[in-house]
């Protein structure tokens, strides 16, 4: 079938199954990393692999009520792409899934993404120098035409993040609830809370989202709490008409939002990762202050809802409406230990079966299992469950012993509990960035490169940040939380703050890594390549400000007075 005036394609594969990168997942990582392709590599030949339907990541697949996010919406963006329009100070799902099509659609990268493709393993070819991607194809449409395929690649990306794979509890009888129980972050919006027994499995960051709406809808809900947050009060609030003006037409009144932001951010860091300092304390003054105030009527409570841990040890929850609702009638707090689960609803200990209507897990993600369950080979076929025995690292994140032309976005030990993890994500990119178009200019002469980090130089960098994590917060033995093994080895956080990685990521150390292939020489005895950092810190002076936003006033107004002489003159 051709239309008029048409262009015939070519019939063949070789670009269907063929791309310089290849980078898996279309959220927030994935798609920095393929808008800087295109803008610092002038690179198109990449392929995007998404298992939904839709971009966004986290933001399309975690759609619960409530779902919002916990850093400021000035600084949940690109700094690249800022957006004056958001609503609130702290937006919404459907408000950031909504920025992040807009941005997939500006940079044109639909026509780069598959949707509905799941990848099930990444096996790197040593004598081809190449990454054979083995993708399988769902939707009842689009597995019609084939459902699965291999994709080969110069590069391979992951960008899959550390919060996508839900995580079950390990309660005996989970699967025999007759009811209706469902994971957070797969919410079912066809079931009707209404009137309903609900019982809420955690009291996390996502549980704190959920419970205040759900309450407000049930019968009856029972929160079931194993250990107590720390909690602070979120402030939100709407942004006025007003404001959205000033922050679109007056760029510097933007920038200085999102570097006060910024610094408050870096500043927050000390209080979670000492917990002995005297900025922990302020914390714990001003969470314990909060409590009481708000649940004033509820002194029973106090010492239940107050944890032994050092403030940081678990993610702090930023929240202003969840000790309100456990002050609600039709809301208990259960700390009892769950026994079992029935078919009717929770056994708990000393109290017997409580029956529910929807039992709700909002027990997290599976965390620690970077990359499952995707199977991944690297040289000489080495898996990375044999790499990883003892536990996930890698270089700032990103690249694997043994794993070449290979990078990873919010990998070991880059997530962040006290600022937003865009500005971790954009260094990233920029890094690996820098590393992808060595092995494209190495390929356009005809070549092959292949890169991977030291074993050395990777061991002392984790042995280095592991010492620094050991003696903070997130070590503290009196809590359990996702930002650490079962062994107490934490796999997830960074040691230090943003602007410390962004400043370790402003150069690519090429004497860090292994250089194989017969275009080695690109990169062996080559000088640091200096790639810098977005500073979004105060920079300005308050006065340098006000000067700047004066210039943009009086050349705006200078370009309407000169308009409006001409339209008269007319």
């Amino acid at each position: 079938m051709s239309l008029p005036g048409s262009t015939r394609l070519p019939v063949g594969n070789k670009d269907f199954t063929n791309a310089t990168v290849v980078i898996i997942g279309a959220g927030i990582s994935g798609m920095c990393m393929a808008i800087d392709l295109i803008k610092r590599n002038k690179c198109y030949n990449f392929v995007i692999l998404e298992k939904s339907s839709s971009v966004g990541g986290t933001w399309h697949d975690n759609k619960y009520p409530g779902c919002c996010c916990d850093v400021w919406s000035s600084l949940y963006s690109y700094s690249f792409e800022q957006n004056s329009k958001w609503s609130r100070e702290y937006p919404g799902q459907e408000e950031i899934h909504a920025y992040l099509v807009g941005i997939a659609e500006k940079y044109g990268l639909y026509k780069h993404i598959r949707f509905n493709s799941t990848v099930e393993e990444a096996r790197w070819d040593d004598e081809e120098s190449k990454w054979k991607v083995s993708v399988q194809v769902s939707g009842q449409k689009d597995s019609e035409f084939g459902n699965s395929y291999i994709i080969n690649s110069d590069f391979l990306i992951s960008a899959v993040g550390q919060l996508n794979l839900p995580r079950e509890p390990e309660i005996p009888g989970l699967k025999e609830f007759q009811g209706k129980m469902m994971h957070s972050a797969r919410w079912d919006w066809s079931y009707d809370l209404k009137g309903k027994r609900i019982a809420v499995i955690g009291n996390g960051a996502t549980a704190a989202q959920i419970i205040p709406e759900i309450a407000k809808e049930a019968s009856h809900l029972t929160v079931f709490q194993r250990t107590p947050n720390w909690v602070i009060p979120r402030g939100d609030a709407p942004v006025s008409a007003l404001q959205q003006a000033l922050l679109k037409y007056l760029p510097p009144l933007r920038w200085r939002k999102r570097a006060l932001q910024m610094d408050f951010r870096e500043g927050f860091h000390d209080a979670i990762f000492d917990g002995d300092s005297d900025f922990a304390q302020l914390i714990r003054d001003w969470c314990t202050g909060l409590m009481k105030t708000q649940l004033a009527d509820q002194p029973e409570l106090w010492e239940t809802l107050t944890p032994t841990y050092s403030p940081g040890c678990k993610r702090v929850i930023i929240t202003d409406d969840y000790y309100p609702t456990l002050a609600r009638e039709n809301v208990n707090l259960e700390t009892r230990p769950i026994t079992r689960i029935t078919e009717n609803g929770i056994e708990v200990e000393g109290a017997g079966e409580q029956e529910y209507d929807l039992i709700v897990l909002a027990t997290g993600f599976k965390t620690v299992d970077f990359m499952y369950p995707i199977q991944v080979y690297g040289s000489g076929g080495r898996a990375l469950g044999d790499i990883w025995n003892g536990g996930a690292k890698a270089y700032y994140g990103m690249t694997v012993e043994d794993l070449p032309n290979f990078g990873m976005f919010y990998g070991p030990n880059t997530n962040l509990g006290h600022n937003s993890i865009i500005l971790m994500i954009e260094a990233q990119s920029r890094y690996l960035n820098t590393m992808v178009g060595e092995v494209i200019r190495a390929r356009q002469q005809g070549l092959t490169l292949a890169l991977k980090p030291k074993p050395n130089v990777l061991e002392e960098y984790n042995d280095r940040i592991q010492k620094l994590l050991r003696e903070s917060s997130f070590a503290d033995p009196n809590c359990n939380s996702w930002y650490k093994q079962d062994d107490g080895n934490i796999t997830n956080n960074w040691s230090g703050t943003v602007i410390d990685y962004q400043q370790n990521l402003s150069q690519v150390q090429w004497e860090d890594y292994i250089a194989e292939g017969s275009g080695k020489y690109v990169v062996v005895d080559k000088k640091p390549s200096r790639i810098g950092r977005v500073r979004e810190e105060t920079l300005l002076s308050d006065t340098s400000l006000l000067i700047g936003a004066a210039s943009i006033l009086a050349a705006a107004g200078g370009y309407l007075l000169v308009r409006t002489r001409l339209t008269r003159a007319r």
